[in-house]
């Protein structure tokens, strides 16, 4: 891979971002790194000066690692001596210059992306499944949990990020070309778009599937109107477009969607029983439940439109994940199978056992109730979360393990508070992700927006303690949520990611346990 220096330029020209330009070699100089970390600069490359806590050294190291070219919002001595390239916005020159230095793998494959508040992963993970069934070894994927990048073992490892920085993007989706993947299914953040990480980035269909006010704060969005704004630059930047016209907002996200994208390559669905507030709506796909337990469910999809219909989706079809809401992220899953040329005879089967690390896992504890581990992380996936249990166990104790992250979704803290004072029986508030922040403060702040004096409440700051003492104080009347953690393996503390044995861990620990006392 190499990109020459005339070509960063004529980039950023098109696209209204250089400022200034210094020259120091031929234009015609290539690069053949990239990089936005110094540690990572081995000969001549193109260097970003990004990020909040960027210091001048940085850009001296990487001038002494090989770096010949630097890219910032403004000039610096270190780089005297190199190519300058003065830009308006860093960010967004780096998504574009990474793109170019990678050849565009977007092109290369067909990309598939989620946005939501709640649902991305499950949604993607679905997806997969169903590509995979038509297309072995050939599907890429960048989720919440991990990225596969190839059919083999070591091409496949944990997510840090939602969706990565845009360098880190690029040069993944080039390594999943040169892999030999043909499809990409991604969740797509809204602090990918308030970060400009998928700036310049078009998919071939774009999925919008609910918001709830989330992430808004001090180090995140500053409104809900920010945030809503941001997701749906999904809608903006896709071929083909997939809404769940039951999302809360949904007028203005079909409105954002119809500025840019045709009427026929806008597709939308919902439940069997929902009516949208324009009675002349036309909903291309209805799902409806048709039976479920506590391991599986069943439903139906039904095409309602022509289009719809011409995808060969429609059927019975059947989930090792429980709960309606996972009925409509499978339904937009097979949508988005159904629009990358996958019917129904590979989606059927290619669905049916799909299980994703960290949501909906549960097991039975015999004499300690059933206990539920998931991801649920907001408002909007806790409340879903708890009311489906609640459904599913009408006689039986709501126990809940939780917490809340620090330095960012403040909100979450009163939501949490919330959801709780209407479902659970007891809470019990421990450390997740404190960053900065004092774990015991965090829990403080969750308890003191609780309103209901029925709940009770117990603050156990080691997680995998917490969890250990709501198994045990639970009976076979009981069932226990631990949330918000799902697959995480570690606790972002000051900074550093301290190792977490994680939630189903710690709850087979304790099984281990009752077994030794047997």
């Amino acid at each position: 891979m190499a990109l020459s220096l005339n070509a960063c330029i004529l980039l950023l020209k098109e696209h209204h971002l250089l400022k200034s330009s210094a020259v120091q070699n031929d234009l015609n100089t290539d690069m053949t790194g990239i990089a936005y970390d110094s540690r990572k600069v081995s000969g001549p490359s193109l260097f970003f000066c990004k990020g909040e806590k960027f210091r001048p050294i940085y850009l001296s190291m990487a001038k002494d690692n090989g770096a010949i070219t630097y890219v910032a919002e403004k000039p610096y001595v270190e780089g005297n001596g190199m190519n300058a390239l003065i830009v308006v916005n860093v960010t967004k020159a780096m998504a574009i210059l990474a793109a170019a230095f990678y050849d565009y793998p977007q092109d290369d494959m067909t990309v598939i992306a989620y946005t939501g508040t709640k649902g991305k992963t499950t949604s993607a993970y679905f997806t997969y499944g169903i590509l995979n069934q038509a297309h072995p070894k050939h599907v890429a994927l960048l989720s919440t949990i991990e990225r596969i990048v190839g059919p083999n073992a070591d091409q496949r490892f944990p997510s840090t990020l939602t969706t990565p920085e845009s360098l880190d993007l690029f040069h993944e989706m080039r390594e999943a070309v040169d892999n030999g993947m043909t499809h990409l299914v991604m969740e797509v953040s809204s602090q990918a778009y308030l970060r400009n990480r998928v700036f310049g980035l078009t998919y071939d269909v774009g999925f919008f599937l609910n918001i709830t006010p989330d992430h808004i704060g001090r180090n995140e969005h500053p409104s809900f109107a920010n945030y809503l704004h941001n997701k749906m630059q999904v809608l903006v930047n896709a071929r083909k477009v997939v809404i769940n016209a039951e999302t809360e907002h949904f007028a203005e996200v079909y409105a954002a969607a119809t500025t840019t994208t045709y009427p026929e390559s806008i597709y939308l669905f919902a439940s069997a029983g929902f009516k949208p507030a324009q009675a002349d709506l036309d909903i291309d796909f209805r799902y409806e439940s048709l039976s479920s337990d506590t391991s599986r469910s069943q439903f139906k999809l039904v095409p309602v439109t022509d289009k719809a219909a011409a995808l060969n989706v429609g059927g019975q079809y059947k989930l090792a994940l429980i709960g309606d809401f996972n009925e409509s992220n499978a339904t937009a899953a097979i949508i988005g199978a159904g629009l990358a040329g996958v019917d129904a005879s590979k989606a059927v089967p290619g669905i049916e056992n799909v299980k994703i690390p960290g949501r909906m896992e549960h097991v039975a504890l015999p004499g300690h109730g059933t206990v539920y581990v998931d991801f649920a992380h907001n408002y909007g996936s806790l409340k879903a979360l708890l009311h489906f249990l609640r459904a599913e166990y009408p006689k039986h104790k709501l126990n809940v393990v939780i917490g809340a992250p620090g330095d960012k979704g403040i909100s979450r803290r009163p939501d949490f508070a919330k959801v709780l004072d209407e479902y659970a029986d007891t809470a019990y508030l421990t450390t997740d992700d404190p960053g900065y922040e004092d774990p015991a403060a965090i829990c403080a702040e969750i308890q003191a927006a609780m309103k209901n004096p029925a709940v009770k409440v117990e603050t156990i700051l080691d997680r995998e303690t917490a969890i250990q003492a709501a198994l045990a104080a639970a009976d076979d009347t009981t069932v226990t949520a631990v949330v918000a953690k799902g697959e995480e393996r570690r606790q972002l503390v000051r900074g550093l990611r301290q190792p977490y044995v994680g939630d189903m861990p710690a709850v087979q620990h304790y099984a281990e346990q009752l077994k030794v006392g047997e």
